[in-house]
């Protein structure tokens, strides 16, 4: 089954409104596609504005992180209703970020993905393994675990269409990148693993990012490989360089 690839960006904490504005309007001609899914995941602060200038273009906007409750007392945090409303349509959940600075469990992540998709927002669920667990030999034990928890009571037909990045935390940010074999090797464990809590046909469908320093050299040969449906990526979104690596081909 022929995956449609998605390229996301993940503009992490950088880029003020009128910063993110911008850019935006920079990227928007370098990024045109129509053969790809391409989305700029933003501060929640730029949201509205982001949305409102790439009206018009394929461009979809995400947020970096959302909380699971619909509304109520929870001071700095923002609901899905309030995304969707600005205009969003995919979400960060689980970022290796989130996970190590803010105390994200599997358990928060799951939660996320259920109000998720009870919204109608396409999450983008991250998971991935530290160098020591890489060295110990329990990379595909991690991420299993992850990956379990972090879909659990997600339906076959939900599943179906959700994204996971697969971000070794080794590569994020250090310019170090997972060898292809590496990564397509992860990613091809992810599906195997998507297969067995669902069956076959989610497996195929389901689309497989890749993320860690991802640039314009390195995307051609990751998007070619058979269970890699795409990128997760950092810093090269926000220069000129994500219009190289939208149109790698």
């Amino acid at each position: 089954m022929a995956r449609r690839k998605i390229i996301a960006g993940n503009w992490k904490m950088n880029k003020t409104p009128s910063e993110a504005v911008a850019l935006a309007v920079e990227l928007k001609p370098l990024v045109a596609n129509e053969d790809v899914d391409v989305v700029f995941c933003v501060p929640a602060i730029d949201i509205v504005l982001v949305a409102e200038a790439v009206k018009g273009s394929s461009i979809k906007v995400g947020a970096e992180n959302m909380y699971f409750e619909e509304s109520g007392a929870y001071t700095g945090e923002i609901s899905p209703a309030m995304l969707v409303d600005a205009g969003v349509k995919y979400v960060i959940l689980g970022h290796s970020e989130r996970r190590e600075y803010f105390g994200e469990t599997n358990e928060d992540v799951n939660k996320k993905m259920l109000k998720a998709f009870e919204h109608n927002i396409t999450p983008i669920m991250c998971c991935g393994e530290t160098l020591e667990q890489r060295e110990q030999g329990v990379t595909m034990d991690f991420i299993r675990q992850q990956v379990k928890v972090g879909f659990q009571n997600v339906t076959a037909d939900q599943a179906k269409t959700a994204v996971i990045a697969y971000e070794p935390i080794w590569a994020i940010g250090t310019g170090k990148t997972a060898t292809t074999a590496q990564a397509q090797e992860v990613c091809a464990g992810i599906r195997a693993c998507i297969a067995e809590v669902y069956d076959e046909a989610t497996a195929d469908a389901i689309r497989i990012q890749y993320g860690g320093s991802v640039n314009a050299a390195t995307a051609p040969e990751l998007f070619a490989q058979p269970d890699i449906d795409g990128g997760l990526v950092g810093g090269a979104s926000l220069k000129a360089e994500f219009g190289k690596i939208v149109n790698y081909k």
